[in-house]
């Protein structure tokens, strides 16, 4: 599993894929948090980067599916796949190696984004004066989110050979399990009976409570669960290539 876990981290970083993603992400991130007078951490009141953390999700949506979309599609269309299932690997293995080489990537392009947290430290009045548990809290529910996308975007590449459907399946189901849950239960038929419970269902909701600076046990089995689910459902879908 090591080696193919090396094998994707070099696919990312010896073509364009890799590098777009990063500086794509950086650069909106830069933009909306340093230049859009709505979102500029510099006119706010307060030193927090709770922008970062509201606006980074919405972009998950779209760049995690693009990064995963060709994990397994591409295989599939080139013929590859047939070689890799025949090493010495399981399907769980392979599953596991291509879903730790994106979570990477995905890692690397949220590092550079502590810089942010350095400097609005530094901003603060006096230095230092912010909310850090919340902040910490925040990144480690972004990473779980990270996490959850990915997985749900390797299962979108396990169920076709066109990238670009895999692309389109990943992005509705990210949206549906970030947001479709959160506007259920507004309506009428859930909002004040069940609408907590229906809340809950989604990635949204837990999100929102690790951002509030309390990494609550049952957000981190809620993630892990769905992480394990999908990756789950991965696995059985390269198993049915062999049936």
């Amino acid at each position: 599993m090591r080696a193919l876990y090396f094998k994707e981290i070099n696919a990312f970083f010896s073509s364009i894929i890799g590098y777009v993603v990063i500086g794509i992400f950086l650069t909106l991130m830069g933009l909306i948090l340093w230049v859009f007078p709505e979102y500029s951490l510099l006119d706010g009141r307060f030193a927090t980067l709770d922008a970062l953390f509201a606006i980074a999700p919405q972009v998950f949506l779209f760049l995690i599916p693009a990064v995963t979309m060709r994990s397994f599609s591409e295989e599939m269309q080139t013929g590859t796949l047939e070689l890799l299932v025949t090493r010495p690997l399981s399907d769980g293995q392979i599953v596991a190696g291509k879903f730790l080489a994106a979570l990477t990537l995905v890692i690397f392009a949220l590092l550079p984004t502590l810089l942010y947290y350095f400097t609005i430290y530094q901003l603060g009045a006096p230095p230092g004066n912010l909310d850090s548990g919340g902040i910490f809290g925040s990144y480690i529910g972004l990473l779980f989110l990270a996490a959850a996308f990915v997985a749900i975007g390797l299962f979108a590449s396990s169920l076709t050979q066109s990238q670009i459907v895999a692309f389109l399946l990943a992005a509705f189901l990210c949206f549906f399990f970030f947001q479709v849950f959160d506007l259920l239960s507004r309506l009428p038929i859930f909002f004040g009976r069940t609408d907590d419970i229906v809340q809950a269902l989604g990635i949204r909701y837990h999100y929102d409570s690790m951002g509030r600076g309390l990494v609550d046990t049952r957000d981190v089995v809620y993630f892990l669960s769905l992480i394990a689910l999908f990756l789950a459902a991965t696995v059985v879908s390269l198993g049915r290539r062999r049936w």
